[in-house]
Formats: C-alpha cells, sequence, structure tokens
C-alpha cells in the first residue's frame, strides 16, 4: 500500500512540474499577438503538447509498480507517433495501423478472453481491438475544452481504485496503475483548468486513450465488467452518438470537429469550466453506479442502463441549454 501511495505522489508531482517546465518551454515558441489582434479582443491560445510530461509521469510510474514492457512499448510507439504527426502531419490509416499493433501487442500481455460469452478467442479479440482503437480515438476527438480530459482520467482513474476498495483486493495493479492515472490526471488539471495555460495535444490524448483501455481490461478480467462499461459511459457516449449522427447526415464522420455535445453548450455561451463541471458531476454519479454494481451483481445490467440513461439527459441538456448573452467560444 505504501509503494502505491508513493507512486500516486510522484506521478503528480512529476505531471505538475514536468507540465509546468513543458509551459515555459513551448511559451517561447507561442506568436504574440499583434495590436489589432488583442485590440479585437483575442487572447493567445494555449499551447499544445502539454501530454508529453503527463504520458512519461504515467510510463515510469507504472514502470516502478511493474507494468508489462509490452504496455510501455506501445505507449512509447503512440507518443512517438503523435508526435510526429503533430510536426509533420502523418495520414489517418497508418495512424489507425500503429494503434492497432499497439493494442495488438498489448493483448499479448493480457491473454484471456474479456467478454467470456463463449466465442472463439480469436473473435473475443477482434471485438477487443475494435473497441479499444475506438476509445483511443475518442479520447483524442473528444478533448476540446479547458478540463475536460484530466477530468475524464481523474474519475475513471478514482472509480477503478474505488472498486479494489469496495472489492478487498486494494493495493493490486489495477489499483496501482489506475491511482498512477487518477494523480497524473489532478496534476495535469492544476494547469488545464479554464483557462488553460497549456492542452495535452495528440501526444497526450492518444497514449492516455490507450492507457485508459488498458485498466479498463484489467478490470474486465478482474470480475468488473459491468463497472468497466459504466465508468467510460459519458466520453463514448456523446462521440459515438455524435458519428452515428454526422454520418446520417452525410457529414464527415472521422476527426475533431465542433459537433461534439460538450461543445454545442460551449457555442451556446456556456463557460468552459461550467460544463467541466457538469461532465465532473455526471461522472461522480458513474463512479456510485460502478460501485454499486460490485456491491450487488444482480443489479449490475440495470445501473449500466441506468448509467447510460443519466449520460443522454446530459446530451440533451447540452445540446439544448442556452446563456445570455452568448459568447463565441475559447
Amino acid at each position: 500500500m505504501t509503494l502505491t501511495i508513493i507512486l500516486a505522489l510522484c506521478a503528480f508531482l512529476m505531471t505538475l512540474l514536468g507540465t509546468r517546465l513543458t509551459i515555459l518551454a513551448l511559451r517561447k515558441k507561442q506568436v504574440p499577438l499583434t495590436p489589432m489582434q488583442i485590440q479585437q479582443g483575442q487572447r493567445q491560445p494555449a499551447p499544445s503538447g502539454g501530454g508529453v510530461a503527463v504520458v512519461m509521469a504515467i510510463i515510469i510510474c507504472s514502470l516502478v509498480g511493474d507494468v508489462d514492457y509490452g504496455i510501455v512499448l506501445s505507449l512509447f510507439l503512440l507518443s512517438a507517433l503523435s508526435l510526429m504527426d503533430d510536426l509533420i502531419g502523418l495520414p489517418s490509416p497508418l495512424r489507425v495501423l500503429v494503434q492497432v499493433l499497439c493494442v495488438l501487442i498489448a493483448l499479448g500481455v493480457v491473454s484471456t478472453p474479456a467478454f467470456g460469452l463463449g466465442f472463439p478467442l480469436w473473435v473475443d479479440k477482434a471485438i477487443v481491438v475494435v473497441l479499444w482503437v475506438w476509445l483511443i480515438n475518442v479520447f483524442h476527438f473528444m478533448d476540446g475544452i479547458d478540463g475536460i480530459t484530466p477530468t475524464q482520467m481523474i474519475c475513471i482513474g478514482m472509480g477503478l481504485c474505488v472498486l479494489t476498495v469496495i472489492d478487498g483486493t486494494f493495493p493490486a495493479p489495477l489499483s496501482t496503475y489506475s491511482l498512477v492515472l487518477f494523480a497524473a490526471g489532478c496534476g495535469f488539471m492544476w494547469w488545464n483548468w479554464f483557462p488553460a495555460k497549456i492542452r495535452l495535444g495528440e501526444v497526450g490524448t492518444v497514449p492516455i486513450g490507450f492507457f485508459v483501455g488498458y485498466l479498463l481490461l484489467l478490470a474486465i478480467n478482474s470480475g468488473y465488467a459491468y463497472a468497466a462499461a459504466i465508468l467510460p459511459a459519458y466520453y463514448l457516449s456523446d462521440a459515438t452518438i455524435t458519428m452515428i449522427s454526422r454520418a446520417y447526415k452525410g457529414k464527415k464522420m472521422w476527426g475533431r470537429h465542433s459537433g461534439y455535445y460538450y461543445r454545442e453548450a460551449v457555442k451556446q455561451g456556456q463557460r468552459h469550466d461550467a460544463v467541466t463541471r457538469c461532465v465532473f458531476g455526471i461522472n461522480l454519479l458513474l463512479i456510485l453506479l460502478a460501485t454499486f454494481s460490485v456491491i450487488d451483481p444482480e443489479l449490475s445490467p440495470f445501473l449500466v442502463g441506468l448509467a447510460y440513461m443519466a449520460v443522454f439527459m446530459v446530451l440533451g441538456f447540452f445540446a439544448h441549454t442556452t446563456h445570455s448573452p452568448p459568447h463565441e467560444p475559447l
């Protein structure tokens, strides 16, 4: 238990201080605003690339926590790929191919079936690969306002750790890595809260999405399958429903855009911090429902349905809420 707490504290401090150093390094590369831009009310956009410190903190602390080298290799590959994409731009098929490769490497670490529904092992793994790659891209697409992705890191990490405490298995690898994710999210939130001083960038969102997928797979293999379906419900629902809706309307599905529900709330006048607080609130409810799914497994299917119903209500609120006077999203 002592090692787990120390690793969490180290992840927090490494992220907090490393992000500060990243801000100082990136600030020198920013182009100052012209007097005309300042007069028009424009502000200097937050630099992107803060995910470098977050991912390095997760990798180092997870290594000390005895994570498998395959997971570390995958995190390094995704970080390097994302950094190259930020610098020179890479075609989407190549990025997806490398993501699939990293997921396959990780699946060599977790060899047992994830779902246990009687599928052949290759079918089970194929389903996991598709869902895991989608989760990676969900984290990348959804990082569009201040504080929202650190909120997901904090809530999913805290939720998974609470499950192990309730079940009496704390400390365990799942709880250790979950606390590392939680602490890294807290450290980055200090700089990413509205108004953000730095953003994660693809170099952060893609590896973080991969690491969250690994933790959820560990949770499934630890007997927390329903909880693993509940905890990421907000990000999955917003991104998936938006993609389906855009496909129905004949619009571009893939990539980052302003069509997500939380972005609609911002476009209609809500401040970044108000929307992020609302996301944090629904995530606290998801943690509570995930906890009850462990306490009373017979209620688990009902709790999963309740969780997604609550998320859909929040999405509806984001789609129709207004604020006066409206302002453009920052």
